[in-house]
């Protein structure tokens, strides 16, 4: 008697190629076509269980190839007109018992167009029931591989423990994404590579000649990835560059690409308004004597009434949806923003020592702060080349205000704290002052109260000596004053601060020690650790988008002439000062803990929560921040315990070793020979590397990033940009300062234009996007099939929603005053959810904006 053919039925989700929200209706009637003409989509399981019959000598045992079967009803399934919608589809295999249980599956679209494949789930497969396969991952047509698209189940394997019939498909895999350097890389290539940042300049121009950075011991810096474009006719040293038309073409993997969604969103909020608006045409609509907020009151009508924009064919050539943030649709034609935080509850409070002083614990800058541990404040920069770099701050300057104390005192009972930007910009004052830019390196001297506020005492601001660099630092010490010009001088120099602090934070604190250190570590992910790795499943939702939002910086933000070099002060010197900066860049130190020791900010306690004691117990970041890095700590340590019972498991992962020295050797390859990088020997080696990797991607990120507008949004509170040095005595300038000191301030920092340009930057840095995931949240609730996991990180969650209550409750103690301030703006910068838009809150998984 004939046996009866068994089949299983699957079901499969995907999205169709669109553009935006709409669908693109030429590729769906091509797609169509070919479905009539035999060219389908299909699919074929590999076994995990069942070998091939044949196997050629010296070969590996490979896992047995099921039938293939195409999905079914192209044609008659139609995703909704106007979304983006998922499709589902139906699927049916003849089953041969031979497949056993599937671990993989070969797809091969034959399509006309790529699509996006979600998810495949099989029901009732013979003996193991229900299969879920996660893709979450882009398929173009077959023509454009080598190798036909394969996808495992969502198991996590250690190498070794890698059912044997499925090891030549995961290595396999791991040869298409490491590519092989050479060429031009497309968009359906899927290769993970390594470059230099050697596209910032144009050397065709000669104000757009920036050195490569990255390669070499003067230029040091973490990798970016390769996109394979020719050199510059000029230089054949220099990427050449896209268009700011074709900006969204620069190559990152597909997968590494923005979603429908985000893409939607980002170019909505302005984006495109930038480039193509404020950019190149912005200049011509503003006049000298427009370029200025005349006074205070200018400012308010960002938020307001708005600033009036000319009509004409400019605004005609814009799509209305591209910049609808910046050009309201009310008819007005006016560029209007969202009033920002800072000045919402108090026009005036920004001004006040007191909250100049908090927001160096809870504004967008809470990671610069340092306990002072020597009086007078000393120098680390090379006497034979920088000379005498040490404070002139004496204790004269500050003896008045330390509430009865002796300077030595204070010192002591650890109450003496500085802002310190002296080294990190002294080496570039000098040529940053040939420019338009006026500024000096600064040093801020800050008292601790015994309210456990912080109070400025005294600024130093220093410029190179006029004979040399090597003669030293030429400074002066301003001190707190209420009344007359002496008050005027110190709104200067509080505002000399800001424009420091402002252009430290955007290019260290924010782009280079979370956007640029961790885009080495996604590359070597991605070629080192399988997609069945279990590293690569912890670490890939925090890894979303970074990629993406980091070539876009590279062609619109952080290039030569682009939006950071014309709205912060150091201009085009800008990444060559960060990587001078990244010389002294330290992973391990970026373990908050170790962070905020080495800052002076805490001491090790093994009596106090975390086992440290906050030098400054009502430090918003560093209280917020402590619980988030141990939430993850805790998770980190559940997961990787699950998958490494001893060391020995750690020391013999292949994929673990080669992914760790790949990092250190080519990511971070100009850093390879530093003495500080971490082992990766043990357990406890893998918990804490892979909990600073995710606690810079996530909470560190949006500590210094979601909280930019609230501060920044209103310019005279964080300057980016200061046009003249202090007026001296006996000048018209100063005469100026002492009759009307309002004009003079608004004279010195940053104009109307460069402000307008930060204001809308920030603003789309500062937004959550509606397709955001926040720490504790996942893409797919079944992203592994392994239950402690899921079970650990349900208890993250819920762990994550305790903070949360716990930081409302600290923000309804009066008794806590840096969690509000002066300007009533409450810390919730690491409170874990948010809702969309700019809400000043929300811990994202990932560097994705």
């Amino acid at each position: 008697m004939m046996k009866k053919k068994k089949t299983v039925k699957g079901k499969v989700v995907l999205m169709k190629k669109n553009v935006l929200d709409f669908n693109d209706f030429g590729a769906s009637v091509l797609d169509r076509a070919h479905e009539l003409f035999g060219k389908h989509v299909s699919i074929q399981f590999v076994s995990a269980t069942h070998p091939e019959t044949k196997s050629s000598a010296g070969k590996k045992l490979r896992g047995k190839l099921g039938k293939p079967a195409i999905l079914e009803d192209w044609i008659s399934t139609i995703t909704p007109d106007l979304t983006a919608g998922e499709s589902t589809y139906e699927v049916t295999f003849d089953w041969d018992e031979e497949i056993g249980l599937p671990g993989a599956f070969l797809v091969q679209n034959l399509h006309h167009s790529e699509f996006y494949l979600m998810t495949l789930t099989l029901e009732n497969v013979p003996d193991h029931g229900q299969v879920h396969f996660v893709c979450n991952s882009w398929v173009y047509p077959a023509e454009n591989y080598t190798k036909d698209r394969i996808f495992f189940a969502n198991k996590a394997y250690l190498p070794s423990q890698t059912p044997e019939l499925l090891r030549p498909y995961r290595e396999e895999e791991m040869v298409v994404l490491r590519g092989n350097g050479t060429g031009m890389l497309e968009e359906w290539d899927r290769v993970y590579d390594y470059a230099l940042y050697n596209d910032l300049g144009e050397p065709d121009d000669e104000d757009k000649v920036r050195p490569v950075i990255g390669g070499s011991s003067e230029y040091p810096y973490p990798r970016r990835g390769r996109t394979g474009r020719p050199p510059t006719e000029s230089d054949p040293e220099t990427e050449s560059r896209l268009s700011l038309i074709n900006f969204l073409n620069i190559y990152v993997p597909r997968d590494e690409r923005f979603g429908h969604l985000r893409m939607s969103d980002f170019l909505a909020q302005g984006l495109e308004a930038i480039l193509k608006f404020l950019l190149p045409e912005f200049e011509a609509l503003f006049d000298d004597t427009i370029n200025e907020f005349d006074t205070f009151e200018d400012f308010l009508k960002l938020y307001t009434g708005g600033i009036k924009l000319p009509q004409g064919p400019l605004l005609e050539h814009i799509p209305l949806q591209f910049f609808k943030e910046l050009v309201r649709s009310d008819g007005e034609g006016l560029l209007k923003y969202s009033l920002p935080q800072v000045i919402r509850g108090d026009l005036s409070a920004w001004s006040t020592d007191e909250e100049f002083a908090r927001e160096m614990l809870a504004g967008v800058n809470p990671v610069s702060i340092q306990l002072l541990k020597m009086f007078p404040p000393v120098s680390k920069l090379e006497a034979k080349l920088y000379g005498n770099q040490n404070s002139s701050i004496r204790s004269h300057h500050i003896q008045m205000h330390l509430d009865g104390l002796e300077v030595n005192e204070a010192l002591k009972a650890n109450r003496l704290f500085i802002l310190d930007h002296h080294d990190a910009l002294m080496p570039y004052v000098k040529r940053i002052n040939m420019t338009s830019s006026k500024i000096y390196a600064t040093r801020t001297l800050l008292f601790l109260q015994n309210d456990g506020t912080l109070k400025p005492i005294a600024i130093e601001l220093s410029l190179p000596h006029p004979d040399g660099d090597k003669f030293g630092a030429v400074s002066k010490v301003c001190t707190p004053a209420k009344e007359g010009v002496e008050a005027a001088i110190w709104q200067l120099a509080k505002a000399y601060v800001a424009v420091n602090d402002s252009g430290v934070h955007q290019l260290i604190s924010h782009w280079l020690n979370t956007h640029a250190v961790i885009e080495p570590f996604i590359i070597a992910t991605n070629r080192q650790l399988s997609v069945l790795h279990p590293i690569n499943k912890l670490l890939h939702p925090h890894f979303r988008d970074t990629m993406n939002i980091n070539a876009t910086a590279r062609n619109i933000l952080i290039n030569s002439e682009g939006i950071l070099e014309r709205s912060f002060f150091p201009g085009k010197y800008s990444i060559e000062m960060s990587s001078k900066i990244y010389k002294d860049w330290k992973f391990p130190n970026h373990a908050l803990p170790v962070d905020l020791v080495l800052r002076g900010m805490a001491v090790k306690d093994s009596s106090s929560p975390h086992g440290l004691r906050l030098t400054i117990e009502d430090y918003p970041y560093a209280v917020d921040g402590l619980e988030i890095w141990s939430a993850i700590k805790t998770w980190v340590e559940d997961y990787c315990k699950f998958y490494y019972k001893n060391d020995d498991m750690v020391k013999n992962d292949t994929e673990l070793q080669s992914w760790w020295n790949e990092l250190r050797e080519e990511g971070h390859g100009d850093l390879k020979d530093e003495p500080w990088w971490p082992k990766m020997n043990s357990i406890q080696d893998v918990i804490e590397n892979c909990t600073i990797i995710i606690w810079i991607s996530s909470a560190l990120h949006a500590a210094v990033n979601y909280g930019q507008y609230a501060y920044a949004g209103y310019p005279p509170n964080r300057p980016t940009l200061s046009r003249r040095l202090m007026p001296e005595p006996n000048t018209p300038e100063y005469d100026e300062l002492k009759e009307d000191p309002k004009t003079s301030f608004l004279k010195t920092i940053t104009p109307q234009l460069e402000s307008l340009l930060s204001v809308s930057l920030i603003e789309i840095l500062s937004r959550h996007t509606s397709d955001e995931l926040y720490l504790g949240q996942r893409e797919c609730p079944e992203w592994t099939m392994d239950v402690e996991p899921l079970m650990a990180f349900e208890k993250f969650g819920n762990k994550l929603k305790e903070i949360e209550k716990s930081i409302e409750k600290m923000n309804n103690d009066e008794r806590l005053k840096n969690r509000n301030g002066p300007a009533k703006v409450s810390y919730t910068l690491l409170y874990p959810s948010s809702e969309e838009g700019i809400t000043g809150k929300g811990i994202p998984n990932s560097v994705a904006i």
